[in-house]
């Protein structure tokens, strides 16, 4: 087994956490009034994943970032009825995406890091 990379708490909903292996391609989603399964696992990325924000002003929205260069943002309001297999919106950038934020003052903003730039996309 992998060891866990990131963690990242739910901002609105404190019962949602969201963590992904080294290496991995998938982020996790788990409940931690259930925390041994996964209530969501989002795929969608071709390479690495390397961050995650849930988004401040929603319980259901979260992105992800990886080394396929994409920004992939998720609606998981359904995630207890059916599975998530698709983003809502996706950003490809010019290079890996090492790490991301949601703005929490303006929750129209995420902002990414790649190479050795900063770019501020409005979702």
């Amino acid at each position: 087994l992998s060891p866990l990379l990131r963690l990242e708490w739910n901002k609105q909903d404190p019962n949602y956490l969201a963590t992904f292996m080294v290496d991995s391609l998938t982020t996790i989603i788990l409940d931690i009034r259930v925390p041994s399964t996964p209530v969501a696992e989002l795929g969608g990325h071709t390479g690495c994943v390397n961050a995650t924000a849930w988004a401040p002003h929603s319980f259901c929205h979260i992105c992800t970032a990886g080394d396929d260069s994409q920004a992939l943002i998720w609606d998981l309001s359904s995630m207890q009825n059916r599975p998530v297999e698709d983003p809502i919106l996706a950003y490809n950038a010019e290079g890996e995406i090492n790490n991301l934020q949601w703005s929490s003052t303006q929750p129209d903003w995420i902002s990414i890091a790649f190479n050795n730039k900063l770019q501020i996309l409005r979702v």
